[in-house]
């Protein structure tokens, strides 16, 4: 009985294991942290369009306060299948002027690029 039991939940353990907790959300394209929110600044899921063979995706964050804003970005590059695109883009920093906006972007060579996602925090 004592081993029938521990068989059981020995499986049990295994099946809650077996998930894949490793995939990423891509239809997910705009992670902000709160901070970035409560300093201030908006924006817009990122846009992609494919110009002389790179393609490329970019938005406008604004700031709503009377100060800048200094924010730091990356975004992350995906095929059709989810996998993220190597090269790694580095995150960057810049600062949104006070009642003002500044577009960013990032391009990539590669045309198996689909989707994007930017993550932006303070």
């Amino acid at each position: 009985m004592r081993a029938s039991l521990t068989a059981i939940t020995f499986m049990i353990a295994l099946a809650g294991c077996s998930s894949d907790r490793t995939t990423i959300n891509t239809s997910q394209s705009l992670v902000m942290e709160s901070s970035v929110l409560s300093a201030g600044i908006t924006t817009d899921e990122p846009t992609i369009r494919e110009t002389e063979g790179q393609q490329r995706a970019s938005t406008v964050l604004f700031n709503q306060q009377e100060k800048p804003v200094k924010v730091t970005y990356r975004f992350y590059w995906y095929d059709d299948k989810g996998l993220e695109i190597l090269p790694f883009e580095r995150p960057t920093t810049l600062m949104v002027p006070a009642h003002g906006k500044a577009e960013i972007s990032s391009q990539t060579g590669n045309l198996t690029a689909s989707k994007v996602r930017l993550y932006l925090y303070l």
